[in-house]
């Protein structure tokens, strides 16, 4: 079976990544591309690279012109998706890209976004553990345990995870779920391309702002993507985590390279660390623990729906180091996007998304 699919935002980044992944993809059928200001104009003037698509004309975003299609994907500025998704019907599947539906707290999103909470969808995050301490912690012995893929099934609505919140998400969930890690005293440095911000123009991220250097933002505690991390890892922990996060703007247009530290669990030894990581991915087509000493690098993932992880233990600091590499605009969107859409439907989980990519 084909699916119709309209993309309401397809001319940002998020929007034009989901047409790339979508134009291999066997069983969605791209129809409708909406946008705001580019209304009217040529895919191919803001999408080059999408030679598929270049005479497309992106149309407004309205409810008529959503209407109709099996699947609407939203890639919209946060807080503009409840509006539009409140247009659709029950019979449509609705996939957004933005923060809207993340949250389970509404405090939580008033402290963080303001305004009213719009209410909570299926999380997107197929590979997120759901419960602690499920994995057994020896490489010789495997436990099953619950993951997000099983609430994804049949659904008709969808949150995809923010970018951070996945590079950061699979790299401490399973130290957490086995009782490895400790739940306080987390603390994660991301750095982060500038296709995370969007295409709006902002000063900072004007070529001569960061070529040739490096800048923290949203330090303190302060990045809206705080809360959604504490509440993935607080379920797989079991309890409630707190996580110190400072993202790094860096002259890469994109990618998001983790860099993730936490106490060892006392007792905690080395195998059984190690062991938590390997039988936690197991089998996981899109997450791949590398082998002992390597550490990926964001290069690695360019264009794939592929995290790549690297551990080791500080012995001198007691802690646990984990390093996770993702191209945000596909594992941290767009690709998470279409692979829960696939589950979803009853697709093969992999389908449209391959193994590797090659990115413009």
């Amino acid at each position: 079976m084909v699916y119709s699919v309209a993309i309401a935002g397809a001319s940002g980044y998020v929007g034009g990544e989901l047409l790339r992944l979508l134009a291999n993809h066997p069983e969605l059928e791209v129809r409708t591309l909406t946008a705001n200001s580019n209304v009217g104009e040529r895919v191919g003037s803001l999408h080059p690279h999408l030679t598929q698509f270049a005479d497309r004309i992106f149309a407004s975003t309205d409810a008529d012109t959503l209407s109709g299609h099996d699947v609407v994907f939203l890639a919209l500025p946060h807080a503009k998706s409840a509006e539009v998704a409140a247009w659709l019907g029950d019979d449509t599947i609705v996939v957004d890209c933005g923060a809207d539906f993340r949250l389970e707290s509404a405090e939580a999103w008033a402290k963080f976004y303001g305004g009213k909470h719009a209410g909570t969808w299926p999380y997107g995050m197929p590979e997120l553990i759901v419960e602690p301490n499920q994995i057994a912690t020896s490489v010789a012995s495997k436990s099953n345990f619950s993951k997000q893929r099983a609430n994804l099934s049949g659904v008709k609505r969808i949150a995809v995870p923010g970018c951070n919140v996945t590079a950061i998400t699979l790299a401490l969930a399973p130290g957490l779920a086995a009782g490895v890690i400790e739940p306080n005293d987390i603390v994660s440095v991301l750095s982060v391309g500038t296709s995370g911000a969007g295409r709006t123009l902002k000063a900072n991220l004007l070529a001569s702002e960061i070529m040739g250097g490096a800048s923290a933002y949203a330090v303190g505690g302060t990045h809206r993507h705080t809360p959604e991390i504490e509440q993935n890892l607080s379920k797989a922990a079991g309890t409630e985590v707190q996580v110190n996060f400072t993202p790094v703007l860096v002259p890469m247009s994109r990618g998001i390279l983790s860099v993730n530290t936490a106490k060892l669990a006392g007792g905690a030894s080395a195998e059984q660390v190690r062991a938590a990581w390997a039988n936690a991915y197991d089998g996981e087509t899109f997450v791949r623990l590398l082998p002992e000493g390597e550490f990926p690098g964001t290069s690695s993932t360019l264009g794939a729906n592929t995290a790549l992880i690297g551990l080791t233990i500080d012995e001198h600091a007691g802690r646990v180091v984990v390093v996770c590499a993702i191209d945000n605009l596909v594992k941290g969107t767009a690709g998470a996007a279409i692979q829960s859409l696939n589950i979803a439907l009853g697709i093969a989980e992999p389908t449209g998304l391959g193994l590797n990519g090659v990115a413009p």
